[in-house]
């Protein structure tokens, strides 16, 4: 089963919503979708969303990866050796992991499809489905309380709250949200790095009464060893995402000691789906709970997001809302939304379609 063309294409998108966070303001982002085809008329699909301040990979970067007949070296391959094509996108887009995540993803997707199974069932399904958070940006109290007031409206049970820009602002904010939403919504915090040491733990001593369910990268990325120094009860409400870049990191984490008690993976970080499945491993045996995140994103790699995540035993957390917010697609179908709760469908691959 051998692949026929390989194309990318850049898309621009707007958000119905843009936000701020600790890093910066968005308000468009860029996507680029790579399409492998098999002689037999399958299609693969992948998309890459690049984070500069993040991974150091710019859209410039990421469409030279993947534009202009970039990845035509996968044409004449066979699709049955996977796992050889993905350490290969390794050596050949070492620095680029978005453009590799987009490949990543269309070969999973395309080799499922040739399988005849949705991908979380080659990969192994562990969950039915999960519910996500939705993300509230940094903006003023009236505009997070409204916000947090539609997001209730259509399901969702975990609201996810950017801070960062100052503890005094945020910590006032939370106890109104607290206030207005009651107990039975999960409240998750991410500061961006946007805190010192000192600030996390002044935040979570003044914030145990809001029964926050963790705190995500609130210091500095490089800054491993002062997470370390936090007392043990922090640390395990601790879900590190820019210090957790790809495996390499994970193990950087993991030894002496763990320095925090959650993983998030992103595609976009690590490389695609095969690399997050290995720090995903790490994890399961470290006793490291995990969350599974997005940039802003098509359907087409959210999609893939869940279904890896879905497949792997440690998974506790998605925070999968990233194509929520964008005004259009190129695609439909990929995953189920109900009340926030996230599942796959029983199609092929990752079981979307695209748009005309």
């Amino acid at each position: 089963m051998k692949i026929a063309q390989a194309t990318a294409r850049v898309e621009a998108f707007a958000l119905v919503r843009p936000y701020t966070i600790a890093l910066r303001h968005v308000g468009t982002v860029e996507n680029v979708i790579v399409q492998l085809q098999t002689a037999s008329g399958l299609i693969g699909l992948g998309a890459a969303s690049a984070a500069a301040d993040v991974t150091g990979e710019s859209d410039q970067a990421c469409r030279e990866a993947l534009l202009g007949g970039a990845i035509g070296w996968l044409v004449g391959e066979d699709i049955r050796e996977l796992p050889k094509l993905c350490r290969r996108l390794g050596e050949r887009m070492a620095g680029r992991p978005a453009a590799r995540a987009a490949v990543d993803i269309a070969l999973h997707d395309l080799l499922a499809q040739h399988l005849g199974v949705p991908l979380v069932a080659m990969l192994g399904r562990v969950h039915t489905g999960l519910p996500t958070s939705i993300t509230i940006g940094i903006k003023p109290l009236d505009e997070t309380l409204a916000e947090a007031r539609e997001y209730l409206g259509r399901g969702f049970r975990i609201l996810k709250v950017k801070t960062g820009l100052d503890l005094e602002g945020d910590i006032e904010r939370l106890a109104r949200l607290r206030e207005q939403v009651g107990d039975a919504v999960h409240l998750r915090v991410d500061p961006n790095q946007g805190y010192s040491i000192a600030e996390v733990e002044q935040f979570v001593r003044r914030t145990a009464h809001l029964f926050l369910e963790f705190l995500e990268q609130p210091i500095p990325a490089g800054d491993i060893a002062a997470l370390r120094a936090l007392p043990p009860d922090i640390r395990l409400r601790i879900a590190a995402d820019e210090s957790l870049l790809d495996e390499r990191d994970a193990l950087k984490l993991l030894t002496p000691s763990p320095a925090c008690g959650i993983f998030n993976i992103k595609l976009m970080k690590c490389g695609g789906i095969r690399p997050a499945l290995a720090i995903a491993g790490l994890a399961e045996i470290a006793g490291i709970e995990l969350m599974w995140g997005c940039m802003d994103e098509s359907i087409v790699s959210i999609t893939a997001a869940l279904h890896a995540a879905l497949a792997c035993p440690a998974t506790r957390y998605l925070d999968l809302d990233g194509s929520l917010d964008l005004a259009r697609d190129v695609v439909t179908g990929g995953f189920v939304l109900k009340d926030g709760y996230l599942s796959t469908r029983e199609a092929p691959g990752l079981g979307v379609q695209l748009l005309s």
